[in-house]
């Protein structure tokens, strides 16, 4: 197998260089077919009309004011990407998974609002989720109550038992109104043996980095709110 480029690193052997070689080839056909699903994503016809323009609750200088769905599109972006958080009306807290993933996204939002309108809905009342989120030192995510909403169920966020989904949309504000273009759809479709839906992993990089190491993922490990991590004591000379 000929090198793709001349970079090693120390004291490694023939047989990991070449191991490595054949893995490179596969992650750069993966580059390749994550850039074509990318492209077949960009040339989906535009989806159906929204239902309605639902209206929310946010906070704002630390009251619960209304948002009307249409109001979530700032001037010159016309695409919204909203994520449905697990969130039930009546849990004391949300999804630890939904939370492990927004704790991420919390520091994304500065650079993704550069292009785009980002939102966070769930249907846990809003002062709930006001609570949750000071706890959780989320400065930065525009966060939503749908709870006298029926958008979690019309969107596919909420079961028809009420169960709370972890989905993501995105929309387009166009001239002649708002519509629905994209949802990670992969979670309702099945997977292969020892996986999870996986359709949230693109925007988590909790997964992405662990899918680095010689242990993986794993089979049998979720993130959770807290851990119980023991003190490091560093003795100074």
């Amino acid at each position: 197998m000929s090198e793709l480029h001349t970079i090693h690193y120390p004291n490694e052997s023939r047989e990991y260089r070449e191991a490595r070689n054949r893995l490179l080839e596969a992650e750069i056909e993966l580059r390749r077919q994550t850039e074509r699903v990318a492209e077949m994503r960009r040339e989906l016809p535009i989806g159906g009309k929204l239902k309605e323009d639902y209206i929310f609750e946010e906070l704002k200088d630390g009251k619960s004011v209304k948002a009307h769905f249409s109001e979530l599109f700032e001037p010159g972006k016309d695409t919204l990407v909203l994520y449905s958080f697990m969130f039930h009306p009546e849990d004391e807290n949300p999804c630890p998974m939904c939370s492990a993933m927004l704790d991420a996204l919390n520091g994304q939002v500065r650079h993704l609002e550069q292009r785009i309108n980002l939102a966070v809905v769930a249907k846990a009342p809003i002062e709930k989720l006001r609570r949750w989120t000071d706890k959780r030192g989320w400065n930065r995510l525009h966060l939503l109550s749908s709870y006298h909403t029926t958008y979690n169920h019309d969107y596919h966020g909420e079961d028809e038992g009420g169960d709370q989904l972890p989905n993501l949309n995105v929309y387009q504000k166009r001239a002649d109104g708002i519509y629905h273009t994209y949802s990670t759809e992969a979670l309702f479709a099945p997977t292969d043996p020892g996986q999870d839906a996986r359709h949230i992993d693109p925007i988590w990089p909790l997964w992405n980095v662990l899918d680095l190491t010689p242990e993986g993922r794993g089979t049998n490990w979720y993130p959770k709110h807290e851990y119980n991590i023991k003190p490091v004591m560093i003795e100074l000379g």
